[in-house]
């Protein structure tokens, strides 16, 4: 993966230039405009956090000063667009081995220009012994902060804030980690933190916790005693000799004991009895790779058992390890979660964290910025920038863990608002977002990688398109190309790098990197067009639709929605149709539908329905830009206005795609309330409410919704939900149960996937779900 360094060593007097491969300032990134430092630093690793402004390009778009402009002339545009720098805040945070750290220190003070602090704060074991050379190299004074503090104030960072941060490991499954869906409250648990020895703590609240146990017996036991029994100094090399050992030639086992009784007795023959039983009687030598083994059983064994006491006795069945004698190890990993089914008989989950090596680095980080409350905010991971769980250069054997030389980056993103769960959903622990996990499914992801990268020269020309006036587009859009494709190759080898791997991660990915080189929305002038040419269209259309008997109206008004949602660039299908043929429009699209009965057809119910009461308000979430939302959405919320129905219509607080963005919403909105009276005065009595969703994605995640959405949800009494989209109706929430009535609705526009579903290309989907009472 293009984020990671070279192997091999390098001394502390060295150039960092000289020690890595990676240029410096693509490790510690914008540098320049760094706020507030902390470190953890440990017995061979280093994790440093800083906070950065990060100025970047956003498209705005305004109405023109004079309202109507753009009815005079049929080509002037309905807004007009602008490219302006922003500024938003950014995490970084960067793991490095130890005999880096003057060389980094030197790097950071060379390049430090508008730090606000004169503080750097510090965590771990190596705070004491790096204290003076920090002060030296950086004159900043060293505030040295509580190791269990950070921890926790970073575990609890990370649980809130990335998603898919937590996973089980399973040795025999492909691939090895199973990754746990948050959940919304992440307390109470357990975490048990394995260095030179362990420490057991309760975690009940932000900022309540409690240390409850622990022992002696831990990571420096296994590392010392590993040391005197097979004279190997370094700890991973010792994990290594681990790995490819067999602990039966050293440990006495059940069977060596009873012999076949042992089944009389409902053990199994391979349980250890004994610990390095065999060397007590044995007049042979063993192997180092077995005594390792061996020893790292029992060190284990004893760690897990030593948990499940205390998850049992506390009540509690998440516990989250991590430690020095973890660090993403799978040998470690493997024998802790072993001796947590097995004591626990399967009741107690051992889990893991991605970024449990920075928890430290965090909890310090939040701590001296307190002040400036970063926990009132929502983050969100830049998978652009960040490395993945054990990620290493696509040309490298996929298991290979270099880890020598090696600079783990991790990047998080201020959000303008915090995050929280859609009140709607019936059970928000149990909501998953995604329809398929492509980490599971080896066929699925395959087909999506490559369609992904069959995408990205298209992808490449719409960017370079979108900045004519730009000199370097053509550069940037270059270095886009490489970033994405470099993160797709790691994703073929290491498809649990960033979590759960699925079609909305690499949608995602995709907007991270175009936004990393400045293409803030590639398809701004696509729909600045298609809204000015659906907008002169609309008062057509709902004469059209008024003329209409009420049976008729109804089934005209979703058959619009589902036609609407045909006009979605993000399909190749559509994309080479709107290439190809400019003059494509509505009554095209609706022939291209698939006729009566759908895919999945609840619409004869939804119509029933429609003949009972008005509901009191429905949610709609929009798709995309142009003939969706102005003559797809917008007559089917005139529908819902008239019948009654308050309408809170959310759109995307950022571009992603031809999707249509919260600030273009408001304009087309303005626009069409000038030509429709039933709109104009919903908007001004507040009875049409137009909101933003939190997400700049072409998928919907409903755990992470803007908290204004929520609260307003919640006053209104939204007693309907209409999703529309294939990226928000089928790859996500497709499955997602609520505790209302829902519409999902939307157009196969790829030919794979309508396959997988039994249909074809523009099969519908038209899914009425009422809850079960």
């Amino acid at each position: 993966m293009a984020e990671r360094g070279a192997s091999g060593g390098g001394s502390g007097g060295d150039s960092l230039d000289k020690s890595i491969t990676l240029p410096p300032d693509e490790i510690f990134r914008n540098l320049e405009n760094a706020k507030r430092f902390a470190i953890d630093i440990g017995g061979s690793l280093t994790k440093l956090a800083y906070y950065s402004t990060v100025q970047h390009k956003v498209a705005k778009v305004r109405s023109f000063d004079h309202p109507g402009k753009d009815m005079e002339q049929d080509h002037e545009p309905p807004y007009e667009i602008s490219v302006q720098e922003e500024i938003t805040a950014r995490l970084h945070f960067i793991k490095f081995e130890n005999t880096y750290m003057e060389a980094c220190l030197d790097f950071i003070r060379d390049h430090l220009v508008n730090t606000e602090t004169k503080v750097i704060q510090a965590t771990g074991g190596g705070a004491y012994k790096f204290k003076d050379l920090i002060e030296e190299k950086l004159r900043l004074k060293v505030d040295k902060e509580d190791v269990m503090t950070c921890l926790i104030k970073g575990c609890n960072f990370v649980l809130k804030n990335i998603p898919h941060e937590a996973f089980m490991y399973q040795k025999d499954s492909d691939p090895e980690f199973r990754f746990q869906t948050n959940h919304p409250n992440i307390f109470p648990y357990l975490l048990v933190n394995i260095g030179s020895g362990v420490s057991i703590v309760k975690v009940e609240t932000e900022d309540r916790f409690e240390w409850i146990g622990g022992s002696s017996i831990g990571g420096g036991t296994f590392w010392g005693l590993g040391a005197l029994l097979t004279k190997t100094k370094k700890f991973d090399e010792l994990l290594q000799l681990a790995s490819k050992g067999r602990h039966a030639n050293v440990d006495m086992l059940v069977q060596d004991i009873y012999g076949g009784a042992h089944q009389t007795l409902g053990l199994s023959g391979n349980l250890i009895a004994s610990s390095f039983g065999k060397s007590a009687t044995a007049d042979r030598e063993f192997s180092k790779e077995d005594m390792a083994k061996s020893l790292l059983h029992m060190i284990s064994n004893d760690i897990g058992q030593l948990a499940c006491l205390y998850a049992k006795l506390h009540g509690l069945d998440r516990v989250y390890f991590g430690g020095f004698f973890i660090r993403g190890h799978p040998v470690t990993m493997r024998t802790i979660t072993y001796s947590i089914n097995f004591f626990s008989k399967g009741e107690v989950q051992a889990l893991f964290l991605r970024h449990e090596g920075y928890l430290g680095a965090i909890g310090a980080f939040l701590k001296g910025a307190e002040q400036d409350s970063p926990n009132q905010y929502s983050w969100g991971e830049n998978y652009a920038a960040s490395s993945g769980l054990m990620s290493t250069s696509p040309e490298l054997c996929p298991t290979q863990r270099a880890r020598s030389g090696t600079f783990d980056l991790l990047e998080m993103d201020r959000l303008e608002r915090p995050l929280v769960n859609l009140p709607l959903l019936l059970d928000p622990s149990s909501y998953v977002p995604d329809t398929v996990d492509l980490t599971d499914d080896a066929l699925a992801r395959q087909y999506w990688l490559t369609c992904f990268e069959e995408a990205l020269d298209g992808v490449v020309k719409r960017a370079v398109a979108s900045q004519p006036e730009s000199v370097d587009a053509a550069e940037r859009a270059e270095k886009f190309r490489q970033k994405y494709w470099s993160k797709l190759q790691t994703l073929r080898h290491q498809p649990f790098a960033y979590g759960t791997l699925t079609v909305r991660s690499l949608l995602d990915t995709r907007e991270h990197c175009l936004n990393e080189f400045n293409f803030p929305d590639p398809y701004s002038k696509v729909k600045q067009k298609e809204n000015g040419l659906a907008l002169k269209c609309f008062q057509s259309v709902t004469r059209s639709l008024d003329s209409l008997g009420w049976e008729e109206r109804q089934l005209a008004l979703v058959k619009g929605l589902l036609a609407g949602n045909v006009f979605d660039w993000g399909a190749k299908a559509v994309s080479d149709v709107l290439e190809s043929d400019p003059q494509f429009g509505f009554e095209e699209a609706k022939r291209k539908l698939q006729e009566r009965p759908w895919l999945v057809d609840s619409y004869t119910r939804w119509l029933q329905r429609l003949k009972g009461p008005p509901h009191k308000c429905a949610l709609i979430f929009a798709d995309n830009s142009g003939i969706d939302i102005i003559l797809g959405v917008f007559p089917f919320v005139r529908e819902l206005l008239f019948r009654g129905t308050e309408v809170i219509l959310a759109c995307n607080s950022g571009p992603a795609l031809n999707d249509v963005t919260y600030s273009e919403s408001l304009i087309v909105a303005e626009r069409i309330a000038a030509m429709d009276p039933i709109i104009c005065s919903a908007l001004r009595e507040d009875r049409l409410l137009l909101v933003q969703t939190g997400s700049s994605s072409p998928c919907l995640d409903l755990s992470r919704l803007d908290k204004g959405l929520a609260v307003l949800v919640r006053e209104r009494g939204a007693d309907l939900v209409v999703i529309e989209g294939m990226g928000r109706a089928i790859h996500t929430n497709y499955h997602a149960l609520l505790c209302c009535e829902s519409l999902k609705l939307a157009v196969v526009k790829n030919a794979w996937l309508a396959e997988r579903l039994g249909g074809q290309l523009f099969s519908v989907i038209f899914k009425y779900e009422v809850p079960t009472q």
